[in-house]
């Protein structure tokens, strides 16, 4: 635990003065004030993110973390439990969403088994982290020990670590694991308040009979397990998962390290919540690649203030949505640091 709480000490506000010598930077480029939209924005949180006037996004990181979740006993998912170990081997050979759209983006795509339930033997990408065999059932209890969760945060943590050593001047974050839409939605009425039929979605593409039923779920795990929305590390305990936890960890890493972290859909969207509740500066290290199609993700976006690059009606996870988010932050970062300004280009301004 001492170092979570010590890396929390790190994380500070980023520099508002950068941000405004870009802000002024963007205003004097050859174009009329502001007509890039959404693109100034991000550019200039860049800026203020990695402390550096011309920064560069090169070095581009999906983190994909898989782990499986006990409740699945419970008939929440369309697909059966072998699926995770299934789909993490299909990242490892490159057939999946996730590598299509990372070598469009030119990322490279980290590949985790934080509680996958299978033994899922060595492979030179992937990298072993796993808590447990996956989680237990939340309608049961717990879904995991306290030493579990700080374990979980603490892998992430060691992670961006490692990736650091290779390069990494952007992180988006990604996520497998047959019924984490329902741990997450449990996560989200949690921290949010809201009701758990306003925050729990179709996941996998489940019928109206099985959403039903998965919001009795929630509902049940809610009422056993009685998380603490202000002890953000019980939450996980209670109602979480080992992949969740350990995208907490990653996204509280980055912003201790100045690095933007795209966040992608409803999973990456819960272990926000959990890491700015552990740390409110995080959030401004956060960029929402896409508002998915899961309900709770909007809530999840509109309780941390954050506002969506795209709207594409994504589902998958993976970290799709992040790198396609993350292949925009790079082009509004060039925009400020190659577009021309009015009197570089010899180019008449706005008549005032």
């Amino acid at each position: 635990m001492e170092k979570i709480l010590s890396l929390l000490r790190q994380i500070v506000s980023p520099d508002q003065e950068l941000m405004e010598k870009a802000r002024q930077r963007l205003d004097s480029l050859t174009k009329p004030r502001g007509s890039l939209g959404r693109l100034e924005e991000l550019a200039w949180q860049v800026v203020g993110i990695t402390r550096k006037e011309n920064p560069s996004l090169k070095s581009k990181v999906i983190i994909t973390m898989a782990a499986d979740h006990g409740v699945v006993e419970e008939g929440v998912s369309a697909y059966p439990r072998e699926v995770t170990a299934q789909m993490v081997y299909n990242f490892l050979g490159g057939g999946a969403g996730i590598n299509v759209l990372a070598r469009h983006a030119g990322a490279r795509v980290t590949v985790v088994d934080m509680g996958v339930a299978a033994d899922l033997g060595r492979h030179p990408h992937l990298i072993n982290k796993k808590i447990g065999c996956g989680t237990r059932n939340i309608t049961r209890g717990p879904a995991m020990t306290r030493e579990e969760s700080i374990r979980a945060v603490e892998a992430g943590l060691e992670i961006v670590k490692e990736e650091l050593t290779g390069g990494m001047d952007i992180v988006g974050t990604g996520d497998m694991g047959i019924g984490n839409t329902t741990s997450s939605s449990a996560i989200v009425a949690t921290f949010t308040g809201e009701k758990v039929g306003k925050v729990t979605g179709r996941g996998t593409g489940i019928d109206d009979q099985t959403l039903g039923w998965k919001i009795e779920v929630v509902e049940k795990s809610l009422a056993i397990n009685k998380p603490d929305p202000r002890n953000p590390l019980e939450v996980l305990e209670k109602v979480g998962g080992f992949e969740i936890g350990g995208l907490v960890g990653v996204i509280l890493e980055g912003a201790a390290n100045r690095i933007p972290v795209v966040i992608d859909g409803f999973i990456s969207g819960a272990a926000a919540l959990i890491a700015c509740t552990l740390e409110p500066k995080v959030k401004d290290y956060l960029i929402a690649s896409h508002c998915s199609a899961e309900p709770g993700h909007r809530v999840i976006l509109d309780f941390l203030g954050l506002k969506p690059i795209l709207n594409l009606n994504l589902r998958l996870g993976e970290g799709t949505g992040a790198v396609l988010g993350m292949f925009l932050v790079e082009a509004a970062v060039k925009i400020l640091t190659e577009m021309a300004t009015f009197q570089e280009a010899g180019v008449s301004e706005k008549i005032k």
